[in-house]
């Protein structure tokens, strides 16, 4: 077993678990998983996969320093739903996203699956920038990512990865509902 994917998988465990509790607290341990992700998924040349964690470095810091903002250092962070255009628009953007990064992955790398890997990088690019805006709705791509990542990482032998993915999906089950219910209760976000 590859040390630096048992030590991610734990960083991510608690990552998410703080996300699901709307701690600001999470954001520390994400940057950590993230940066070990960088190189276990280059290494398995998922380079979408890989280009992503970097991404997702750079967001946590700028949703660390939301949340904070939003009053996230003393309490869980309010959330509210999107409007429709806003999701419509969400949506689009994960298309685009995954068919032109397939495309340049499938066309200029060795990339080993190049659009399953664009799919899933395309959706975590517009789920995270949901999650640090704090809106319900990116549960709902993190369920779905879930699901396309732990079949892309079984394929790849990225087991233990895909196992987080499993726990991750049903944390972002648990995720929805409780982001669901702080919404309905009428905290005003900001």
């Amino acid at each position: 077993m590859n040390p630096l994917e048992i030590a991610a998988v734990m960083l991510g465990l608690a990552n998410v678990g703080l996300l699901v509790r709307r701690s600001i607290w999470n954001y520390p341990f994400g940057m950590a998983m993230v940066a070990l992700y960088l190189l276990i998924f280059w290494e398995a040349r998922l380079y979408g996969e890989s280009l992503l964690q970097v991404f997702f470095f750079v967001v946590q810091g700028w949703g660390w320093y939301l949340w904070a903002r939003a009053g996230g250092l003393a309490q869980p962070v309010p959330v509210r739903w999107m409007d429709w255009p806003a999701r419509v628009a969400s949506l689009l953007a994960v298309v685009a996203v995954t068919l032109s990064l397939g495309w340049a992955m499938h066309r200029f790398t060795d990339a080993a699956m190049p659009f399953a890997d664009a799919a899933i990088t395309g959706a975590s690019v517009v789920a995270q920038i949901l999650l640090s805006w704090r809106r319900v709705e990116n549960w709902v791509l993190w369920v779905a990512i879930d699901c396309g990542a732990i079949w892309l990482y079984i394929e790849r032998d990225l087991h233990l990865t895909a196992g987080l993915y499993v726990a991750f999906l049903l944390l972002a089950m648990l995720g929805l509902f409780q982001w669901m219910r702080a919404a309905q209760s009428g905290e005003a976000p900001e």
